[in-house]
């Protein structure tokens, strides 16, 4: 990885049966790898297997999930709404975790409803602000996003999309190369 490139986490925060995530989180890597400022590590927490409780295994099974957020320095998080909110599969992530988010900037993906998980991202907001890390204020949203992919996964209008991502994906680069770079002269103190 090049030292000039940012390093970003997309995770995927839904882990129910049946769930829409992979196809947003395959869309938008497509946006992330059109970019020559960034690498990426996809997490999709369906494939993380967190511990639920705090028991003497905590550690192990965080392993490899902390490890790929700790390299990270920018996250971006892609999140349906369930009841006006996020999922548990993500609070379960954001939780087990506190130095992996400080000072690092998160964008948001979101999907759902009218709403178009806009709701959820609300609540994510002061969630990681409590973790000290920067959100992004503009986010890319797909309302009832079901009948906006193909059968293959492939937006079929995907302008309006494609627009925000790279407005976003922008943002986030600019904030994660300042607080990397501001790091650098001076550790971030929590």
């Amino acid at each position: 990885m090049s030292e000039n490139l940012l390093h970003v986490a997309i995770i995927i925060g839904s882990t129910r049966e049946g769930r829409f995530g992979p196809t947003v989180a395959d869309w938008f890597t497509g946006q992330a790898a059109q970019r020559s400022d960034i690498s990426f590590d996809v997490i999709d927490l369906e494939d993380a297997s967190l511990p639920s409780i705090m028991g003497t295994s905590t550690a192990h099974g965080l392993g490899d999930v902390t490890g790929r957020l700790d390299a990270a320095e920018a996250f971006v998080v892609v999140t349906p709404e369930y009841n006006h909110s996020y999922p548990a599969s993500l609070k379960n992530l954001i939780d087990w975790h506190f130095t992996q988010w400080q000072a690092k900037p998160v964008g948001f993906v979101s999907y759902g409803g009218l709403a178009g998980g806009l709701r959820a991202v609300e609540h994510l907001r002061p969630v990681f602000a409590e973790l000290h890390a920067v959100t992004i204020r503009d986010t890319v949203s797909f309302h009832n996003p079901w009948s906006q992919f193909d059968e293959d996964g492939r937006h079929q209008d995907s302008t309006a999309a494609d627009a925000a991502a790279k407005n976003m994906l922008d943002q986030l680069a600019w904030w994660g190369h300042a607080l990397r770079d501001a790091k650098a002269v001076r550790p971030y103190a929590a």
